[in-house]
């Protein structure tokens, strides 16, 4: 398992991995496929606005993602991040998501990041559960502000304090 920074190669593995869970399942609620030039451009943006866009990679093929974004715009929430996580079904409870993670908040607290967001559907129990393992703690639950597969969903929000 090699950690590491992401870059445009990446990109066919990374669109294959977090399409399938867009499509397949109610861990996103966006039904909207990432394309080649968005992740390409997202890659770049990261790198140029100094965040993380962070890839584990097995047999050279990406595996796993994580990455931080802002909260929410205005200077008020410069210090507060939200991150998204994506670890195809293979790398998952075998410490994958543990490392990712753990590159992802070090880098985030070395950017001056003091909390770090989790938003998490409500029929993700494992992607709660696994946040929880980390340190998160759950600090809102906002019923059915999602939809998908014709159906409302709910949303969960965990925090952590990075500092």
């Amino acid at each position: 398992m090699i950690l590491r920074d992401a870059v445009p190669g990446d990109v066919p593995a990374l669109m294959t991995l977090w399409n399938q869970q867009i499509r397949e399942t109610a861990i996103t609620f966006t039904t909207e496929e990432k394309t080649e030039e968005g992740l390409t451009a997202e890659i770049a943006a990261c790198a140029r606005e100094g965040r993380a866009f962070l890839v584990v990679e097995e047999g050279g093929v990406a595996i796993g993602l994580a990455t931080w974004f802002a909260f929410r715009k205005g200077p008020g929430y410069a210090h507060t991040a939200e991150h998204t996580v994506v670890l195809a079904p293979s790398a998952q409870r075998h410490g994958t998501g543990r490392a990712l993670m753990g590159a992802l908040e070090d880098h985030a607290r070395q950017a001056g990041i003091q909390v770090l967001v989790a938003a998490v559907t409500g029929e993700n129990a494992a992607g709660r559960a696994f946040h929880l393992a980390l340190g998160y703690c759950e600090v809102g639950y906002m019923p059915q502000v999602g939809r998908k597969f014709g159906r409302w969903m709910d949303l969960v929000l965990l925090q952590k304090q990075l500092r």
